[in-house]
């Protein structure tokens, strides 16, 4: 077999099976399709199989050599990713600014720990804090806007950051001591839809917690403005026990034991593959993991 394949035909390969398409392939690398065809089929006489199936008319489809050797493509183009990103880092030095975003719900102390530590360690680095809500996390580190992410994990993270599991934050019942589920002593799916629920996010959004359980729903993208909601006795959440212990918060909500919650919100810190992170970020990074590590 000659293995004289390289990674743009890797990319090419990689971009026909996500998109389905030759030509929206083209279209995007600004390159004729006969081109992109090429490429593909010199990746196919390098590896020795075919990876799509070409009928006329139709959408490229995956053979199941294709589909095999799909998930080793991208692992490979994540790999040069790591490795550009690293040598970017060395080649750079020590950060003279790092941006950071956070969750607004990220539990505070933890958060607050970390960075007072940064400061004692790197006196002379710029930090830029951004607190978003659910998924702006993620937009700011996709769209080059944040160095480092602190953020939820949800079933929709997007495909370019690198992510690491930091720890995980309990979910609760709860309603206002004035609601009418504060008396009952045990509370169901059935007696929880008769009161109106107030969810976290876009229905689509892959949180943990986002399941309605009620006919009628009000939605927030922030934990905070559904405990605010809460707290006026609007309906009955799936809190994180962190924020239903907010000072502020105190004597006002009442945790409801009941037959199911949500499972328990990972914290996870994130970057951009391509975006190595430098000596301050990485420093933080394991701050963070001290710290955040205990919450659970």
């Amino acid at each position: 077999m000659n293995m004289q394949w390289n990674l743009e035909q890797l990319r090419l390969f990689v971009g026909v099976a996500e998109l389905r398409s030759f030509s929206a392939v083209a279209r995007q690398q600004r390159k004729a399709q006969s081109a992109i065809s090429s490429a593909i089929a010199q990746l196919e006489d390098d590896l020795g199989v075919s990876l799509f199936e070409r009928s006329s008319g139709r959408q490229p489809r995956l053979t199941e050599a294709g589909s095999a050797l799909l998930q080793e493509a991208r692992e490979i183009l994540r790999q040069c990713d790591r490795l550009n990103g690293r040598a970017l880092a060395l080649m750079r030095g020590q950060e003279a600014r790092l941006r950071l975003a956070q969750d607004e719900a990220m539990p505070y102390q933890p958060v607050l720990d970390s960075l007072e530590a940064l400061a004692e360690h790197f006196p002379s680095l710029e930090v830029q804090l951004a607190s978003g809500a659910q998924g702006d996390v993620a937009r700011k580190l996709v769209e080059r806007r944040a160095d480092l992410g602190l953020l939820f994990h949800h079933e929709q993270m997007p495909e370019t950051l690198e992510r690491r599991a930091l720890g995980s934050v309990e979910m609760v019942t709860v309603c206002a001591v004035g609601h009418p589920l504060a008396h009952e002593k045990r509370v169901n799916r059935q007696l929880l839809a008769l009161h109106r629920q107030l969810l976290i996010a876009p229905q689509a959004s892959g949180y943990p917690g986002g399941e309605q359980v009620s006919p009628q729903v009000w939605r927030a993208d922030s934990f905070y403005v559904l405990a605010e909601w809460l707290m006026r006795g609007l309906g009955w959440a799936w809190l994180p026990r962190h924020v239903v212990q907010y000072p502020a918060y105190q004597n006002q909500m009442v945790e409801l034991a009941s037959q199911w919650t949500p499972p328990a919100l990972v914290v996870e810190l994130a970057w951009r593959r391509d975006e190595p992170l430098g000596p301050a970020a990485h420093w933080l990074a394991e701050r963070f993991a001290v710290h955040l590590k205990a919450i659970g």
